[in-house]
């Protein structure tokens, strides 16, 4: 009896466990629904509103407008309340944009951004126009041939810079440091990006230079590492991998890039607000290069796909990250095509190294920070500046004539002894400045650093033997 009643309590509690259970599964399916249709609800109550002033403007506004100007017009509205990398991309735009990816277009060479509401270059990309004119990252361009850019997309802005090889486009310049903005008049080019450079330096170190990702740069970089290898007779004893001024490219060859050096492990994770983007991207063990140190060299140009390699290097002590702070650019775009051919660039995602650091905005501080000039080329320049703003000018010696009237002398205050003629103008201190940066303080740092390593390495050595 006793054990009847023990089996019929245990079924009833069963059964009530199994209605709540339930229960708060409907509860929670409720919820879900609810909100759906919350959303939903306000989705159909703007979209009338929306159709409402569309039909209006087509029907009483006081010239004719066609339906594609004023729905495009919305969409750049729409996604200007959202980030600066979420653009629409009309057909002719969303060309481009394919064309970019290959690696050879024309125009002048740079990446640009949105930085704080202003046009902003990242990066100019190496041996291009812009790059030879003397464009900076962090430069703002506040005009292109004299049309204001606070109202340009991304896109439209590319899309002016754009243009038939051997015609000029006139970029006006903000700077920091300069008092007024300058205009830079650049002849375009048709746009060739060699991805890869190599050489190698003395003591059989390997210098590997990657100015831009596209579809081709795993494929170069594991041909300038095989050519590497080969010309060091006993191997390579160390390795800087260059991605200074590089603005990026697509997410997959950052991967491979990073998979080229790395042989287990997490190399970038993405995380947004769909599951469906949350990825994981994970190094592989065969092919991977190893056996010797590396540096990676890192500057402000540094962004995107260049901020995924040095973060996953950095991250798993495969190298020692050598530059100044980079760009900060950590989230993710998605291309859609729709249904007219243009095309959507959707940020969906946001890139996490593997320690889990976000990119965005922060970038990736270096192991060791420094400069692009050494201390003695930065008190050169300086110098070079206090002497230009001392220089005297003939408008500032006392009795000196007026151009409107060069047969009336302007009367002194008081007798002054002759001043001496003005000393001949020292070199132009940005023709100075890229003097200085040809020497690459940096890379040398780099390269001091990888002899440094194989000298202890031997030391090392001859104490154990």
């Amino acid at each position: 009896m006793s054990s009847h009643r023990g089996a019929s309590g245990l079924r009833t509690l069963f059964f009530l466990l199994l209605v709540m259970v339930f229960s708060l599964g409907a509860i929670l399916l409720m919820g879900q629904l609810q909100s759906s249709r919350a959303v939903s609800e306000d989705t159909y109550v703007f979209s009338e509103v929306f159709n409402e002033v569309l039909s209006t403007v087509q029907e009483h506004y006081v010239k004719e407008v066609d339906a594609k100007t004023l729905i495009y017009g919305a969409i750049k509205g729409m996604l200007a309340e959202l980030d600066p990398h979420t653009v629409h991309l009309p057909p002719e735009y969303f060309q481009d944009m394919k064309v970019d990816i290959s690696g050879e277009f024309g125009g002048l060479g740079i990446e640009i951004g949105m930085r704080h509401g202003m046009l902003t270059v990242v990066s100019p990309i190496e041996d291009t126009p812009a790059w030879k004119a003397g464009l900076k990252s962090n430069d703002m361009i506040l005009k292109i041939d004299g049309e204001p850019t606070q109202n340009l997309d991304l896109m439209e802005a590319v899309h002016k810079m754009r243009g038939k090889k051997g015609t000029s486009v006139t970029l006006t310049v903000g700077r920091e440091g300069w008092t007024e903005p300058q205009d830079f008049t650049i002849v375009r080019d048709i746009i060739k990006i060699q991805s890869v450079k190599k050489e190698l330096k003395e003591y059989d170190l390997g210098y590997v230079r990657i100015t831009n990702f596209n579809e081709n740069t795993d494929r170069e970089l594991k041909q300038a590492l095989d050519d590497l290898t080969r010309k060091a007779p006993d191997g390579l004893k160390g390795l800087v991998l260059d991605i200074r001024n590089n603005p990026g490219g697509p997410l997959d060859q950052a991967v491979k890039v990073a998979d080229a050096f790395l042989s287990e492990n997490v190399i970038v994770s993405t995380k947004g607000r769909d599951l469906s983007d949350d990825k994981t991207w994970y190094a592989h063990p065969e092919g991977a290069y190893s056996g010797f140190p590396m540096i990676v060299l890192v500057n402000g140009g540094s962004a995107s796909a260049s901020e995924i390699v040095a973060g996953a290097l950095q991250d798993q002590g495969r190298a020692v990250v050598l530059g100044t702070q980079t760009f900060g650019k950590g989230s993710v775009q998605t291309l859609l095509t729709l249904k007219d051919g243009s095309g959507l660039k959707l940020t969906t995602a946001y890139y996490y190294t593997p320690s889990g650091r976000s990119i965005q905005e922060k970038g990736i501080e270096p192991d060791i920070k420094v400069e692009e000039l050494s201390p003695d080329q930065r008190l050169a320049l300086e110098h070079m500046r206090r002497e230009r703003n001392q220089r005297l000018r003939e408008q500032d010696l006392e009795g000196h004539f007026q151009s409107k009237d060069t047969d009336e002398k302007k009367p002194a205050a008081a007798p002054v002894p002759a001043e001496p003629e003005p000393e001949p103008p020292a070199a132009d201190e940005e023709e100075a400045e890229k003097i200085f940066k040809s020497e690459d303080y940096q890379l040398e740092r780099a390269l001091d650093l990888l002899k440094s390593w194989e000298i202890f390495q031997a030391v090392l050595k001859k104490k154990a033997a």
